[in-house]
């Protein structure tokens, strides 16, 4: 796909052609497809998993039902189990009727569950017991209702770690991770970052009547090296900022924040190799593999079906790697 062919069928953080994309939309097609009844989306902020989860709804049987999109975080606990599962008159102070909860109000369709880390435990210990008989019971209710829905959690957080660190239930893990979906970061998916800003180039013309269809080799360049702590809706936030306030055909270095000029050259720096270093090429390739596995590792919480996904690597594949380069999990014998 050219960058001035970019697609407009499909949703814009999904457009590229690297493989984890490539794969993620036939992942979507295929789970939003199946009788899962537990999705868990991992990704990092800004990458798309509120997207990826309608996606998937729109792509299943209860495409025609409710999608209720709930925000873990953005709900005080002391309301929170009312919201979800809704109340009888007089069950609190306050309480003057019967009232509907969201997850009541999507039965045959889809509840998103965003920052499902941020539940605390009693509600962690309420969700499974959900998860688990498909009932639940209203606040101040004597009987259960039951419930038909697929639940969909997302996190920008390694669960397994926040398991280790005793923040977050084990069998609460395990019960959202049948089906997991792994969403790659914008500065792991090379090309797809031009073809990304083109399409909102493309989409910030419509919405504003502004004119901007190229971008300036040199601002590409610093797209490549920029690590986009905020990834798609950074990037986006920032084309359609340029095209609001700046005139022109063309986006130029001056358009771009001195913060992201001055980051992106610091990674150069920092990713170029140090002159008259002494290393062969073997040994240099060697220590970029095992960097590049210790993050992975390091991000997943030394999981190595999680790391091995992010290199887009086999569970196999990682462990040959790793003894080839003669690393280990901590706590794994040196024999």
């Amino acid at each position: 796909m050219k960058r001035s062919e970019v697609s407009t069928t499909l949703p814009r953080s999904l457009i590229g052609e690297h493989p984890s994309i490539v794969r993620l939309r036939q992942l979507i097609d295929r789970v939003g497809k199946s009788r899962a009844r537990t999705v868990l989306i991992y990704g990092e902020t800004g990458t798309g998993k509120g997207l990826v989860a309608r996606l998937l709804h729109e792509a299943s049987n209860r495409a025609a039902a409710p999608f209720v999109d709930i925000n873990c975080a953005a709900i005080p606990g002391l309301l929170l189990e009312s919201e979800l599962f809704g109340h009888e008159k007089g069950a609190f102070t306050g309480a003057v009727g019967h009232k509907q909860g969201l997850i009541e109000a999507a039965d045959g369709g889809t509840v998103f569950l965003d920052e499902v880390r941020e539940l605390d435990t009693v509600m962690q210990a309420k969700l499974l017991t959900l998860l688990d008989t498909r009932r639940f019971r209203r606040v101040g209710a004597v009987r259960s209702t039951d419930v038909d829905v697929r639940f969909i959690a997302a996190t920008n957080k390694i669960l397994l770690g926040e398991v280790k660190a005793g923040a977050f239930r084990d069998d609460l893990y395990y019960r959202l991770q049948v089906v997991a979906i792994n969403l790659p970061p914008l500065r792991e998916r090379g090309e797809d970052i031009f073809m990304l800003a083109h399409a909102h180039l493309q989409s910030c013309n419509r919405m504003h009547g502004s004119r901007m269809t190229e971008i300036d080799p040199e601002v590409e360049e610093v797209f490549r090296q920029y690590v986009w702590p905020g990834n798609v809706r950074e990037l986006e936030n920032l084309i359609e900022r340029i095209c609001l306030l700046e005139d022109g055909h063309r986006v130029r270095m001056e358009h771009l924040p001195d913060r992201i000029i001055r980051e992106a050259r610091q990674a150069t720096r920092r990713s170029a190799p140090s002159v008259g270093s002494g290393k062969s090429y073997h040994a240099a390739t060697a220590e970029y593999q095992k960097q590049l596995i210790r993050e992975a590792l390091a991000a997943t919480g030394n999981n190595i079906g999680e790391a091995a996904v992010r290199l887009e690597l086999t569970r196999h594949a990682l462990r040959h790697q790793m003894l080839k380069l003669e690393l280990k999990l901590p706590g794994e014998s040196s024999a």
